[in-house]
C-alpha cells in the first residue's frame, strides 16, 4: 500500500510549512489512542486539518515526539492508524487549551482522501478556526 510521508517533503521546506500551516482548523472531537515507545494514552482530538490534529491533554509529550495514533473518522468507514510527530506544545492558559499539536507522517491514500473529506465536510457546516 502506498504512504505519503511529510517528512519526503523535508527538501522542499516551502511545501512543509504550507502542509503544516497553510490551512484551516475543523473542529472535530473524537477519542483518539496514541502511544509512544513506552506508554499508550486515550485523549481527545480538538480539531483536525489536511496535516494533523490538535490533541487536548494536560500531559503533552514533547516536541519531537515520535508517536502512533489510531482514531476514527465520523462516517464509520474504520480506524485510521499512522504515525505523527509532535510539532507544538500548548500550556494550558486563558484562551489556550492545554495539548499538543500532532504532524502526519505517513498516511495510505485512502486515509489521507478520508481525512480531506470530512475536513472539507466540517468546514462547509462552519465548523472552523
Amino acid at each position: 500500500m502506498a504512504k505519503l510521508s511529510l517528512r519526503e517533503l523535508g527538501e522542499y521546506p516551502q511545501a512543509r510549512e504550507l502542509e503544516r500551516r497553510g490551512t484551516l482548523r475543523a473542529e472535530l472531537m473524537v477519542r483518539i489512542e496514541y502511544s509512544t515507545v513506552d506508554e499508550m494514552f486515550s485523549e481527545f482530538t480538538r480539531d483536525i486539518n489536511e496535516g494533523g490534529l490538535f490533541i487536548e491533554t494536560r500531559t503533552p509529550k514533547p516536541v519531537g515526539t515520535e508517536i502512533a495514533l489510531r482514531f476514527a473518522l465520523p462516517g464509520g468507514e474504520g480506524m485510521i492508524e499512522t504515525t505523527a510527530l509532535v510539532v507544538r506544545v500548548s500550556e494550558p492558559g486563558r484562551s489556550k487549551l492545554p495539548g499538543m499539536g500532532i504532524e502526519f507522517d505517513e498516511l495510505s491514500v485512502a486515509d489521507r482522501a478520508r481525512i480531506d473529506r470530512i475536513v472539507k465536510s466540517l468546514r462547509t457546516e462552519g465548523r472552523r478556526h
